[in-house]
């Protein structure tokens, strides 16, 4: 699907069948979702749109839907409001979460292979000059 094919709105599906649909600006503000709706990614989500979660029931997942269009909304907030979580859902929230929001895993892989690389570099150097 090219970039100018891809629709405005997305679906996200439960493991129990509840279905979703989210503007896809929301949507990929988790980084897992961002990956598997990447036209690139020769994912089958990137083409159809539709992303479902075996993980993550519908629940959770509306929770989620609502963090997501919280967060877009308040991107820009300094002072953003508390989201209202009930305390029977917190558990199964954070597991979502860290299943979900693969770009903070990402940065800091990348902030780790970058002091790899300044290590490795140095390490180069060093040998070169003994």
């Amino acid at each position: 699907m090219s970039e100018e094919k891809q629709t405005e709105y997305v679906t996200l599906v439960s493991c129990d069948g509840f279905e979703f649909k989210i503007k896809r600006s929301a949507a990929i503000l988790a980084g897992a979702i961002k990956n598997m709706l990447d036209p690139n990614s020769r994912f089958q989500e990137g083409l159809t749109g539709r992303c479902e979660f075996e993980n993550i029931n519908g629940l959770v997942l509306d929770k989620v839907c609502e963090y997501l269009y919280y967060n877009e909304k308040h991107k820009d907030a300094k002072d953003m409001p508390d989201l209202d979580i009930p305390p029977e859902l917190c558990l199964e929230l954070l597991m979502a979460a860290d299943y979900l929001n693969e770009r903070e895993r990402e940065k800091e892989t990348n902030s780790m292979r970058r002091r790899y690389d300044k290590g490795r570099d140095f390490l180069a150097t060093f040998w070169r000059f003994r």
